[in-house]
Protein backbone atom coordinates (compact mmCIF):
# COMPACT_ATOMS: atom_id res chain seq x y z
CA UNK A 1 0.00 0.00 0.00
CA UNK A 2 2.70 2.48 1.05
CA UNK A 3 4.53 2.05 -2.81
CA UNK A 4 1.23 2.69 -4.26
CA UNK A 5 0.77 5.98 -2.42
CA UNK A 6 4.50 6.70 -2.88
CA UNK A 7 4.26 5.82 -6.89
CA UNK A 8 1.61 8.12 -7.07
CA UNK A 9 3.36 11.05 -5.22
CA UNK A 10 6.26 10.76 -8.05
CA UNK A 11 3.42 10.39 -10.94
CA UNK A 12 2.26 13.76 -9.79
CA UNK A 13 5.47 14.86 -9.75
CA UNK A 14 6.20 14.05 -13.43
CA UNK A 15 3.12 15.19 -14.69
CA UNK A 16 4.06 18.45 -13.12
CA UNK A 17 7.10 18.54 -14.58
CA UNK A 18 5.44 17.92 -18.07
CA UNK A 19 3.25 20.64 -17.72
CA UNK A 20 5.97 23.14 -16.87
CA UNK A 21 8.14 22.05 -19.82
CA UNK A 22 4.79 22.39 -22.63
CA UNK A 23 4.94 25.99 -20.78
CA UNK A 24 8.12 26.34 -22.94
CA UNK A 25 7.01 25.32 -25.85
CA UNK A 26 6.85 27.78 -28.86
CA UNK A 27 5.24 28.08 -31.95
CA UNK A 28 4.12 24.40 -32.74
CA UNK A 29 3.88 22.94 -36.77
CA UNK A 30 3.12 18.98 -37.71
CA UNK A 31 5.17 17.89 -40.82
CA UNK A 32 8.62 17.23 -42.25
CA UNK A 33 10.80 19.51 -44.05
CA UNK A 34 12.46 18.46 -47.19
CA UNK A 35 15.20 19.99 -49.45
CA UNK A 36 14.17 19.07 -52.73
CA UNK A 37 15.93 19.65 -56.10
CA UNK A 38 14.84 21.22 -59.62
CA UNK A 39 17.06 18.73 -61.28
CA UNK A 40 17.92 15.77 -59.36
CA UNK A 41 20.73 14.56 -61.16
CA UNK A 42 22.96 17.48 -61.12
CA UNK A 43 21.31 18.28 -57.72
CA UNK A 44 20.85 22.05 -58.41
CA UNK A 45 17.86 24.65 -58.20
CA UNK A 46 18.08 23.63 -54.49
CA UNK A 47 14.36 24.21 -52.65
CA UNK A 48 12.56 23.41 -49.48
CA UNK A 49 9.43 21.98 -49.05
CA UNK A 50 7.27 21.18 -45.49
CA UNK A 51 4.30 18.52 -46.34
CA UNK A 52 1.63 17.87 -43.56
CA UNK A 53 -1.37 16.25 -42.38
CA UNK A 54 -4.40 18.41 -40.73
CA UNK A 55 -7.75 17.60 -40.58
CA UNK A 56 -7.14 14.61 -42.62
CA UNK A 57 -6.09 16.91 -45.31
CA UNK A 58 -2.45 16.29 -46.63
CA UNK A 59 -0.81 19.17 -47.91
CA UNK A 60 2.88 20.63 -49.03
CA UNK A 61 3.88 24.05 -49.17
CA UNK A 62 7.22 26.02 -49.88
CA UNK A 63 9.55 27.10 -47.80
CA UNK A 64 12.12 30.14 -48.21
CA UNK A 65 15.76 29.34 -47.22
CA UNK A 66 15.14 32.02 -44.41
CA UNK A 67 12.16 30.33 -42.83
CA UNK A 68 13.93 26.51 -42.56
CA UNK A 69 15.29 27.13 -39.01
CA UNK A 70 12.55 28.31 -37.97
CA UNK A 71 10.00 25.87 -39.29
CA UNK A 72 12.59 23.20 -38.85
CA UNK A 73 12.21 24.42 -34.46
CA UNK A 74 8.45 24.43 -35.23
CA UNK A 75 8.42 20.95 -35.94
CA UNK A 76 10.93 19.52 -33.46
CA UNK A 77 8.81 21.66 -30.86
CA UNK A 78 5.70 19.61 -32.18
CA UNK A 79 7.74 16.32 -31.60
CA UNK A 80 8.03 17.40 -28.30
CA UNK A 81 4.51 18.34 -27.65
CA UNK A 82 3.11 14.90 -28.95
CA UNK A 83 5.35 13.33 -26.53
CA UNK A 84 4.72 14.96 -23.23
CA UNK A 85 1.40 14.47 -24.18
CA UNK A 86 1.40 11.10 -24.71
CA UNK A 87 3.49 10.60 -21.61
CA UNK A 88 0.98 12.60 -19.38
CA UNK A 89 -1.54 10.02 -20.66
CA UNK A 90 -0.20 7.30 -19.72
CA UNK A 91 0.64 8.35 -16.73
CA UNK A 92 -3.09 9.62 -16.06
CA UNK A 93 -4.07 6.16 -16.46
CA UNK A 94 -1.84 4.93 -14.27
CA UNK A 95 -2.30 7.06 -11.60
CA UNK A 96 -6.44 6.66 -11.60
CA UNK A 97 -5.66 3.10 -12.12
CA UNK A 98 -3.50 3.59 -8.67
CA UNK A 99 -6.00 5.57 -7.07
CA UNK A 100 -8.99 3.34 -7.42
CA UNK A 101 -6.69 0.32 -5.90
CA UNK A 102 -5.88 2.52 -2.81
CA UNK A 103 -9.56 3.44 -2.16
CA UNK A 104 -10.99 -0.02 -2.93
CA UNK A 105 -8.30 -1.47 -0.34
CA UNK A 106 -9.56 1.42 1.78
CA UNK A 107 -12.94 0.52 1.60
CA UNK A 108 -12.29 -3.14 2.39
CA UNK A 109 -10.61 -2.45 5.78
CA UNK A 110 -13.39 -2.86 8.46
CA UNK A 111 -13.96 0.01 10.68
CA UNK A 112 -13.76 -0.24 14.63
CA UNK A 113 -16.88 -0.32 15.87
CA UNK A 114 -17.52 1.83 19.16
Amino acid sequence: MATDARRLEKIDQEIARIKAQLGQIGVVRPGSLTRQYKDPKNRTGAYYQVSYTHRMQSRTAYVRASFVKEVRQQIRDYHTLKTLIERWVALGIERSQLSIRLRSREEMVPKDKP
